[in-house]
């Protein structure tokens, strides 16, 4: 059986938050429930949920702007210049700017170039690339 981990963000604009997801990162919706305000979304492997807290919730304390404090979701992408630039291009809030870090996993070192978006709830989305050693 494989594990998988899929986050469930609440956010207080669907709307807005679908046209960041979908419109400026190239996220598919999967499927969703108008009627409750929810909609999961698809890139590549990775899956995320979005939902607006209305009805039951599971909300520890009330939610303060920015939303996801101590948290940033690391997302691989393919063409990270190029979503970059058309992040920056839009104006939404780039928290870390494009650059290429090299990490210890296991027993070498591999190499990202990332930056980090604010979405429009202030999480922090951290979209990454497999990058060759000398980048």
């Amino acid at each position: 059986m494989m594990s998988t981990i899929t986050p469930e963000l609440y956010v207080t604009d669907l709307k807005a938050s679908l046209a960041f997801y979908c419109t400026l990162l190239g996220f598919e919706v999967d499927y969703d429930r108008p009627e409750g305000r929810f909609a999961c979304l698809r890139l590549g492997p990775a899956t995320l949920m979005l939902e607006e807290p209305v009805g039951r919730t599971w909300l520890a304390a009330p939610l303060e702007q920015p939303f996801g404090r101590g948290v940033n979701f690391q997302i691989m992408v393919v063409g990270i210049d190029d979503l970059f630039e058309r992040c920056r291009n839009a104006g939404a809030p780039i928290f870390h700017p494009l650059e290429t870090k090299h990490y210890r996993r296991r027993d070498g070192m591999v190499s990202q170039t990332q930056f980090v978006v604010q979405d429009p709830d202030g999480y922090l989305i951290r979209l990454a690339e497999d990058a060759e050693p000398d980048r």
